[in-house]
């Protein structure tokens, strides 16, 4: 844990609210490098700030650590990694220790906001339990500055949950594919407890949502493949939610990256989400939080199923086991005009809230030269 309390932490805020970004709700790769990179923080736990204390932290942390190390840990991956989409995946506030659901969401998001930098947040299992319902929440969160957030599809009136939605990252400006997405973000909400009887435990991704997901991402490969030039492949797609499915429980240490520390606290049965995927074709890499301890990366029937690892400390975690983040980072392929076209790969890497903000786990998820090579492993076979 790096000891956020200073005099500089007002500066810091200033210093982001300066960044040159974009304003605009339309998602863009970057022109300079050919870039789309995205933070995805897990698992918050916001309460109180000041006055909330943190948990699994070592002893000699314990008198000086509260939700402002979490605020002070956002702010510094923003400096470092300087994304250009921040994705919030679920419990970013912790209910029961949040006196003002809407005050502590505030708090929660104020250095996205300060940052001016677009974010986007969905839903956990404990970020109803406090003020608002789960539909309030997400309202709330949708009317913030330079949110991305919605909160659902406007065509289906019936879907379950609240923050299911799209986003399309479109390419360089002035380019060949500057009027199409060529990275699709899907959100869904993965809801919180069981609310059939016969069921116990978490909640999971309903059909109604995958009804969505099939359709969003139909419209989406025809609209990249039509008047296209040689685009005969969907762009690729990044599926982001808070509760993991069951076969996140498929990998051990011989075919993931990074560490298995506690169990996959997935719902007790299995919705059909993953194979809807694998079915449309175009996600490459899923990400979840729920399980803070875990931060593995593992692929599945050629889909990367990832955990991002704790971030906030007023969560569980382990004492002397860094809080972390997850970075993704799309990366354009140059084309023979010396431009940008479509995606060429998709890495990932994880930073540890340390003094030095350690980088560790870089490893590349996806990428156009070896997208043709599939390689299953059959579930439930060793």
């Amino acid at each position: 844990m790096y000891s956020p309390y200073s005099t500089k932490l007002l500066l810091i805020f200033v210093i982001l609210s300066l960044f040159e970004v974009s304003k605009s709700s339309e998602l863009r790769f970057d022109r300079k490098n050919g870039e789309f990179r995205i933070l995805q923080v897990a698992d918050m736990h916001y309460g109180d700030g000041k006055t909330t204390p943190c948990e699994d932290v070592l002893p000699e942390q314990m008198h000086s650590c509260s939700d402002l190390n979490t605020t002070d840990f956002v702010i510094r991956m923003i400096r470092a990694e300087k994304p250009h989409l921040i994705v919030f995946t679920g419990d970013n506030i912790y209910g029961f220790d949040a006196k003002d659901a809407a005050k502590s969401m505030d708090s929660a998001f104020a250095p996205a906001i300060s940052s001016n930098i677009p974010w986007a947040a969905i839903l956990g299992n404990h970020d109803q339990e406090s003020t608002l319902t789960r539909e309030g929440v997400m309202k709330h969160t949708v009317g913030m500055k330079n949110t991305l957030s919605q909160l659902n599809p406007p065509d289906i009136p019936d879907i379950d949950g609240f923050g299911n939605y799209n986003l399309e990252v479109h390419g360089i400006e002035g380019s060949e594919l500057a009027n199409k997405s060529v990275l699709n973000l899907y959100f869904l909400d993965s809801g919180d407890y069981s609310t059939v009887q016969s069921i116990p435990g978490y909640g999971w991704i309903k059909a109604s949502q995958q009804f969505w997901f099939q359709r969003t991402s139909k419209k989406l490969k025809k609209a990249y493949t039509q008047n296209s030039n040689g685009m005969k492949a969907p762009a690729p797609g990044l599926a982001y939610f808070h509760i993991p499915f069951p076969e996140y429980a498929n990998f051990d240490s011989s075919n993931f990256t990074g560490v298995r520390q506690e169990g996959i606290s997935s719902a007790s049965i299995n919705s059909g989400f993953f194979t809807t995927m694998v079915e449309a074709g175009d996600v490459k890499a899923a990400f979840a939080g729920h399980d803070h301890i875990n931060d593995f990366c593992g692929k599945l029937m050629n889909i990367n199923l990832c955990y991002a690892g704790g971030f906030g400390y007023h969560a569980y975690g382990k004492a002397g086991w860094s809080r972390r983040a997850r970075m993704v980072v799309a990366s354009l392929e140059k084309t023979g005009k010396g431009g940008w076209g479509a995606v060429n790969s998709i890495k990932t890497w994880k930073r540890l809230d340390d003094e030095h903000l350690t980088t560790i786990d870089t490893q590349v998820l996806w990428s156009k030269r070896s997208a043709g090579a599939r390689r299953k492993k059959p579930i439930g076979h060793q």
